[in-house]
């Protein structure tokens, strides 16, 4: 695609658009390529992630480490503060970035209030938990970067210093499963592309510009603000 794409009539209109997967799927990785790439193109982005920089996310991230203890319905709940503040914060807020016309990538939208702690959690919990975020802001696209646990693992001890204690195969595997069913849940399977991500990273970042290239350009998708 040439530079013209930049100026195309789409352009600039904002969407959020959001890359999910379980650790070790390089969707932070991806998520900057895909800044990159939409600056190219002419497109005004930003990249987000969670937990954030708040008291919650600080106090979330010390639950992840294991320097604190807590039931998983709790931290379940602080995520989805969590994500209602990122949303919402008039300052910095994900929804007004994208109704000034921003395109948001967030790599980890929906799920993060189960994706670690709380996978025993009945779904039905976790699909009304993300509720909240979802009649807010729904994503104009998910991209779920699918790879295996034992990929993913190679990957994490590769790249990190430490392990989180709930990174083993059969969490992440577990993980993964509840990723599918809650987008059935949702019913935002017509919003979701599925990547590989057992390839290399630039493969992978091809994909990924494909799936997103698509949803901006072509309007495949509806507008993704919806009313509260």
């Amino acid at each position: 695609m040439g530079n013209e794409t930049g100026n195309m009539k789409h352009a600039g209109r904002g969407r959020l658009i959001a890359l999910e997967g379980i650790d070790g799927s390089g969707k932070s990785t991806q998520a900057a390529y895909l800044c990159g790439q939409l600056k190219r193109e002419g497109i005004c982005c930003c990249h987000t992630m969670e937990p954030t920089d708040s008291p919650i996310g600080a106090l979330i991230r010390q639950i992840l480490r294991g320097e604190m203890k807590t039931d998983n319905r709790v931290i379940a709940g602080l995520f989805v503060a969590d994500r209602l503040d990122h949303l919402l914060n008039a300052e910095n807020g994900i929804a007004a970035k994208v109704e000034s016309g921003m395109t948001v990538v967030s790599d980890r939208y929906y799920f993060s209030s189960y994706a670690y702690n709380s996978v025993d959690m009945p779904m039905d919990w976790v699909i009304k938990a993300n509720e909240p975020s979802s009649k807010i802001l729904r994503p104009a696209l998910n991209v779920f970067i699918d790879i295996e646990p034992d990929v993913a693992l190679e990957r994490i001890a590769k790249n990190r210093v430490r392990q989180e204690l709930f990174e083993t195969k059969a969490r992440l595997e577990l993980v993964r499963e509840n990723y599918r069913k809650a987008f059935r849940l949702l019913a935002d399977e017509e919003r979701c592309v599925v990547i590989d991500g057992n390839r290399p990273e630039e493969e992978i970042a091809g994909s990924v510009w494909e799936a997103v290239r698509d949803c901006i350009f072509e309007s495949m998708y509806p507008d993704a603000l919806t009313e509260v």
